[in-house]
């Protein structure tokens, strides 16, 4: 686990990734900036669910000038790459890294890692269930389904087990993979987000290759 002691973390989007990610990181010790496209008003209860921790808020726009000030970029999962200020990012070579990937730098278990265009949350509960035949309350199921598991990574143990659901978004972002991948099954999804077919292929093939 790396030291997160004074790093300035920037995390875009307050859904339930970047918010579980932020309280993470703060308590940590990382100096977090969550940045949401949505203004103010729209945020009062996701600003009073992680009140708990020293979170700094920027809301209504992402200013590339959060970029200034800034040792890591998390884009949640439903943030588009093509966003100016992501852009921006990669130009500056501003390392990325997302909920999943500092899941799997923390973990102190075996994991495993499911993907694929369809059938991923089936195959990762299904999974989840039969290693809780054997392990009960030692595993645990998360990932892009369900609580972001960077949650309950601190009170994990050594002979316990991770089961994750990871999206092509999550992957296009990571550099670590985990100890058992599956990749389910390749057809043309999200295009619109990824621009080929190639791309969404090279993006899921990542779960195997890091």
């Amino acid at each position: 686990m790396r030291d997160w002691t004074g790093k300035r973390v920037l995390i875009l989007g307050a859904a339930r990734q970047g918010q579980a990610l932020a309280r993470w990181l703060a308590r940590h010790g990382a100096r977090v900036t969550l940045n949401d496209l949505r203004p103010f008003d729209d945020m009062r209860a996701t600003q009073a669910a992680i009140s708990d921790v020293d979170v700094e808020w920027v809301l209504g726009s992402h200013p590339l000038e959060l970029l200034e000030r800034v040792d890591l970029l998390c884009p949640s999962g439903g943030i588009p790459l093509s966003l100016p200020i992501v852009v921006e990012a990669l130009k500056r070579g501003i390392p990325f890294s997302n909920d999943t990937q500092i899941f799997l730098e923390a973990a102190p278990c075996k994991t495993i890692g499911v993907t694929g265009s369809a059938g991923k949350t089936t195959t990762t509960t299904l999974v989840g269930n039969m290693a809780k035949q054997f392990l009960a309350d030692k595993v645990h199921v998360g990932g892009n389904i369900g609580d972001p598991l960077i949650n309950y990574v601190d009170e994990m143990k050594p002979d316990d087990l991770a089961i994750l659901e990871i999206s092509s978004f999550q992957l296009d972002q990571m550099s670590i993979s985990p100890n058992v991948a599956a990749i389910l099954n390749i057809t043309p999804n999200h295009l619109d987000r990824h621009g080929t077919m190639e791309a969404y292929t090279t993006a899921k093939a990542r779960l195997l290759d890091l």
